[in-house]
């Protein structure tokens, strides 16, 4: 590629950054002077430059980048890669404080959803939302007893090659920024340990009198996808406090959820050492489930209470009054965290070296119901790990590892599972076997193979459905049998099962709580 194609590619970029509202008339000249610089560019492209349809600005990158790697500016890896792209971008961004003000002033204007839509676009333009990557991911629906299931197979985020895995042990750790979370992300170069945030705009919001920053994940899993995060690097923690934050947002901004990953190992999120929730514009699943048992409170009577017929154990509230409901859940909180039921291997504390170790806690998500009232789903969560397991005892088990290993975060409790790339692969070579196209030898898959975990599984589906597939039927069968096992991950992680033991269990707490059982008419039973 010579100087002249990397100037045209220069104007294009240029071109969409205008379409896409990145820039305006007045930013053409010093962004193209920036960008002819990053790139040892003497003079831009003489010439008419057609008008292009593009939502994302990958395909221009993609050239600028094989330029980049061209000219010895960067290596050719994936990570490499990125950092340039941010930067690239990062020179066509409006400052922090113009995205602000704008997103405002849409929002005193046309109203919040506006503002969101605005600043939700300009997140994908601006390439730090990776449309490209995150179109690649599978994703299907799975009918089960507690409605349909939704299931992706993560493909957008990249592997690192493993000399850059390398090369990233020997640069030292500054501890700036913090975490991913953190505010000083924006505008930050990065580096082979931290993805570039040149192309990173984040906006303040006041939550329940505090200061928090609203973003967008850069790898969404589901419509407007965003994480609200406290100014200060604290760690997460469920207390009354997380109520009120939740509600105040959700009365912000109507027209999403928010929800938190729970505050302890193994049940929480990936990052607890920030402060963190996660929301967006989408209906899931566990939204959609029905209440199955109603309860009311004596001390709260405008409160509809019952338990959600959901594989994880699920208490759903609702009541036009917020702070009842801050009151109620802080209530079922404080005595979900003191709770032990023995029958069912809930411990509320363990003791280690003397001091209680703490393993129940909640998972919550608010939103504004159908009838406009305040709803909050309360999912309870226990840590406990044993000799038999110990990834935990409410995780998933190790014979469904094959699927789902990782921890089970606030995405999947809502009923969306969010499995590992390597499963596309996997999949597909266990389609061969189900269609004939490939006789399944188990001694021919050691240790070392992908499939060797999934042998006990693979014979189970050869038992159950043969070797004559067609290529449609055996996909559709795959995708059942995934969900199924998705649907067991979200089973073993439910404190108490669903099961009449389980059942019962559940409204022993329930009645601990202070809950008296009603019928749907109101009428206590």
């Amino acid at each position: 590629m010579d100087s002249r194609e990397v100037a045209l590619h220069i104007e294009r970029l240029i071109k969409f950054a205008l379409k896409k509202g990145l820039i305006e008339e007045l930013d053409v000249i010093p962004s193209r002077n920036a960008l002819m610089d990053l790139f040892k560019i003497e003079k831009p492209y003489e010439g008419e430059v057609s008008e292009e349809e593009l939502d994302s600005p990958s395909p221009i990158l993609n050239k600028l980048l094989d330029y980049a790697v061209q000219i010895g500016l960067i290596e050719d890896t994936v990570t490499h890669r990125d950092l340039m792209d941010a930067r690239i971008m990062g020179l066509l961004m409006p400052r922090e404080s113009e995205v602000v003000k704008k997103f405002n002033t849409i929002a005193s204007e046309k109203g919040i959803e506006k503002a969101t839509e605005y600043f939700y676009k300009l997140s994908q333009a601006s390439n730090y939302i990776r449309m490209d990557r995150t179109s690649q991911n599978l994703y299907w629906r799975t009918q089960t007893e507690y409605g349909s299931l939704e299931i992706t197979i993560n493909l957008s985020k990249p592997e690192k090659d493993p000399k850059e895995i390398e090369a990233a042990k020997k640069i030292p750790q500054s501890g700036y920024p913090k975490c991913l979370l953190c505010i000083e992300n924006v505008g930050f170069a990065g580096n082979l340990n931290h993805p570039a945030r040149q192309n990173l705009r984040i906006i303040p919001v006041k939550v329940a009198g505090e200061q928090w920053y609203f973003q967008y994940s850069p790898y969404v899993y589901y419509n407007e996808h965003c994480i609200l995060l406290h100014e200060e690097h604290i760690p997460m923690k469920i207390s009354e406090k997380t109520f009120v934050r939740l509600f105040d947002f959700i009365e912000q901004f109507p027209h999403y959820f928010m929800g938190s990953n729970a505050d302890l190992p193994i049940v929480g999120g990936s990052i607890l050492s920030h402060e963190h929730f996660q929301g967006g514009r989408h209906v899931f699943p566990m939204e959609e489930a029905p209440i199955e048992e109603y309860f009311i409170h004596p001390q709260y009577p405008n409160i509809k209470a019952g338990i959600v017929k959901w594989p994880m154990s699920t208490i759903r509230l609702s009541s036009k009054d917020r702070d009842k409901l801050i009151a109620l859940s802080s209530h079922i909180l404080n005595t979900w965290k003191g709770y032990s039921d023995e029958s069912c291997d809930i411990l509320a504390y363990s003791k280690k070296n003397g001091e209680l170790i703490p393993h129940n806690t909640i998972t919550p998500i608010a939103r504004i119901n159908n009838e406009g009232e305040f709803e909050i789903d309360l999912v309870l969560r226990n840590n406990r790990t044993t000799d038999e397991y110990p990834y935990g005892i409410f995780h998933p088990h190790e014979e469904l590892h094959h699927i789902k290993k990782e921890n089970i975060g606030l995405i999947e409790v809502m009923g969306l599972a969010v499995l590992p790339g390597r499963l596309k692969f996997e999949l597909e070579e266990i389609i061969k076997f189900l269609i004939g196209e490939e006789k399944f030898n188990p001694d021919l898959y050691g240790e070392g193979s992908p499939l060797y975990k999934h042998i006990p599984w693979i014979k189970e589906l050869l038992l159950k459905y043969g070797t004559n597939c067609t290529r449609e039927e055996a996909e559709n069968y795959i995708k059942q049998e995934v969900g199924n096992k998705f649907l067991k991950v979200l089973l073993d992680a439910g404190v108490f099962k669903r099961d009449e033991k389980g059942k019962k269990a559940f409204e022993r707490f329930i009645k601990t709580v202070g809950f008296e059982k009603i019928d749907m008419k109101g009428d206590l039973k």
